[in-house]
């Protein structure tokens, strides 16, 4: 899943930045209201995190243009407008939720976890592949029963692999939904992740397989014994 990042403070951003990536998000920022269109043009979003305080006005006035991208999206507020009238405005005009600065990282990592779960979509099942499970709600993963730990652009390959479990899919997927640009990734990133996964996936004896198709992509099925 990827997240859009509206946020002109340079440090607060780059940590929240590493945080959304230890989560599985992908994370593009941009600085501006401006920015935001060409953003949403090049990608679809899962969750938004907004400043309101930007250097071309409220970020506030990004919600319906947000919702009308995806009405799925969820959308987190970050700011400093803290007063009561300030949040009441912010939550009717349609954001999930509402976080005041300074706040501390793990209570928003707490808060996106509780918008995703509230998603508007009905939720979907898990799936099994092996001895693996997948939360597609919760973005958890079972081995055999046990909870496990993948974190990072991993679990995003994971999820969508797992999503097309028994299909191929093609690496120009992969990359788009991973990596956001085509033009910017080096050509071995996807392999070498991959890699990483494969061997993630044999550690925990998770009885799957992930095979590919040279030039065209990669695919996960159950484990041949």
């Amino acid at each position: 899943m990827r997240a859009l990042l509206i946020e002109d403070e340079a440090e607060v951003a780059k940590v929240i930045s590493r945080e959304l990536e230890f989560m599985g998000f992908d994370t593009d920022r941009v600085e501006c209201i401006a920015d935001v269109e060409e953003a949403l043009r090049a990608n679809r979003y899962g969750l938004a995190l907004l400043d309101r305080r930007l250097p071309d006005g409220d970020g506030m006035s990004l919600v319906p243009k947000l919702r009308r991208a995806d009405s799925d999206m969820r959308i987190v507020m970050l700011t400093a407008c803290d007063r009561p009238a300030d949040i009441v405005s912010g939550l009717d005009c349609g954001a999930d939720d509402y976080v005041t600065k300074p706040f501390h990282f793990d209570e928003l990592m707490a808060r996106i976890r509780t918008v995703l779960r509230r998603g508007g979509r009905d939720r979907p099942p898990p799936i099994s592949v092996g001895g693996l499970v997948f939360d597609p709600y919760s973005r958890n993963v079972l081995v055999r029963g046990e909870t496990v730990l993948i974190h990072g652009r991993e679990l995003a390959l994971l999820e969508i692999l797992v999503a097309h479990a028994g299909r191929m899919v093609d690496r120009r997927t992969l990359v788009r939904e991973i990596y956001g640009s085509t033009d910017s990734v080096v050509p071995k990133a996807l392999n070498m992740l991959v890699v990483r996964l494969r061997r993630s996936l044999a550690e925990l004896d998770a009885g799957v397989e992930i095979h590919a198709l040279r030039g065209v992509g990669y695919m996960l099925q159950k484990a041949v014994a």
